[in-house]
């Protein structure tokens, strides 16, 4: 048996897939792709040179490891196990099951990004982040989805188990270039699965969905080779975005002028570190990255993701949440910080009670440890060198 071929069959199924064939070569003809791999937007460095060490002895100091964890249990917003609610009034409903998970209902369709109802974001069982709350209803009881929509093949984005599950849904699937090797792998039919390169597009559901550009990174395991993005969702009545994970880049300005305005936007605000400052931003950035899709302006409502399930970054579990409260209060954005389930519809009163503070350290222990913001939430950090 040939090498190759010997290597994907021992290759855990976790891992997923490897792109080959006609994948591999609408991979390799991308304008984003060179040298073996796709390139950000703008020059990018995952990890800050010479932080590994010093990440490590971040774990050192037992009051910093407890506060990257509640004090009490998360509360939760569990809907009632009779089925899914009537459809949302103004046509557009939001619930946020934790992390970047979203089930979003818009203009009649049923869309899920990043689905992860697995307890660890992890290849394996017994290691890896763990939840730090239960998700808020069992994936059975989700109701019908029409697609599920994947941002990159990051564990806590790309979840084994839970792409199993959904495959008995008749769901469609819609992700990046080459993430579609593990989704087949997984046991997705291939004619269920629409991958995208940034600025194309497919309809789905009356739905125009739209890869959108990000600045981060891909890897399940030694290959690095698939694509990461954001996404648009455009209905007749309404419009919303998906950050998926990013670093802050002018392509914000770009997205929104190109797709704006957006009735929501659910943005990445979590498991930031001046360790890897390009690949995931800080509250502040999220919400000028909300500001510049609006054409800088305050437009539809911020849902900040990516925050509060899992423990991924040396910040104060709370932080996330709190400097986006104030960002956005500073900016007079409307931000929306459900508890975990609870859905709302942007149209209306939104979800803002500080719900965190009930349940995380007290304050008076946060004092030495909460992360500096690197750009304030009105000034736009300077872009990064365009690559060649």
């Amino acid at each position: 048996m040939p090498l190759p071929r010997l290597g994907r069959l021992l290759r855990p199924a976790a891992f997923g897939g490897i792109p080959t064939g006609a994948r591999l070569e609408r991979m390799q003809a991308s304008p984003q792709y060179a040298d073996g791999s796709f390139r950000n937007p703008t020059d990018t460095l995952t990890m800050a040179s010479g932080s590994a060490l010093d990440l490590a002895r971040t774990n050192v100091h037992r009051a910093d490891r407890v506060r990257r964890r509640p004090a009490a249990a998360i509360p939760l917003h569990r809907p009632a196990l009779t089925g899914p609610d009537a459809a949302p009034e103004s046509g557009l409903r939001l619930t946020w099951t934790g992390h970047s998970t979203v089930l979003t209902e818009t203009d009649g369709a049923r869309l899920l990004f990043d689905p992860v109802w697995g307890e660890r974001c992890s290849p394996v069982g017994f290691a890896g982040p763990r939840r730090l709350h239960p998700v808020p209803l069992p994936l059975e009881d989700l109701g019908p989805v029409d697609v599920v929509v994947i941002s990159h093949d990051h564990y806590d984005h790309l979840d084994m188990p839970t792409i199993r599950a959904l495959v008995g849904t008749g769901a469609r699937f819609a992700a990046p270039l080459g993430v579609g090797a593990h989704l087949e792998r997984w046991g997705v039919a291939p004619e269920r699965i629409t991958e995208l390169d940034w600025h194309e597009s497919t309809q789905v559901a009356g739905l125009t969905l739209t890869a959108t550009p990000a600045r981060h990174f891909c890897g399940r395991a030694l290959h690095r080779r698939t694509l990461w993005a954001s996404w648009v969702a455009t209905g007749p009545r309404h419009q919303v975005f998906h950050s998926g994970d990013t670093g802050y880049f002018p392509g914000f300005a770009e997205i929104g002028a190109a797709h704006g305005p957006f009735d929501a936007v659910m943005m990445q605000i979590g498991a930031y570190s001046d360790f890897w400052p390009d690949i995931h931003m800080t509250p502040e950035e999220g919400l000028r990255a909300h500001l510049d899709l609006g054409g800088g302006e305050p437009h539809g409502v911020l849902l900040p993701i990516h925050w509060g399930t899992f423990n991924l970054a040396p910040h104060p579990w709370e932080e996330p949440a709190e400097r986006t409260y104030a960002a956005a209060a500073e900016a007079g954005a409307r931000v929306a910080l459900p508890i975990p389930g609870q859905p709302f519809e942007p149209g209306v009163e939104l979800p803002q009670a500080p719900w965190w503070r009930t349940v995380a350290a007290p304050a008076s222990d946060a004092a030495s440890i909460v992360s500096k913001a690197r750009h304030p939430a009105g000034a736009r950090p300077a872009p990064a060198q365009q690559q060649p």
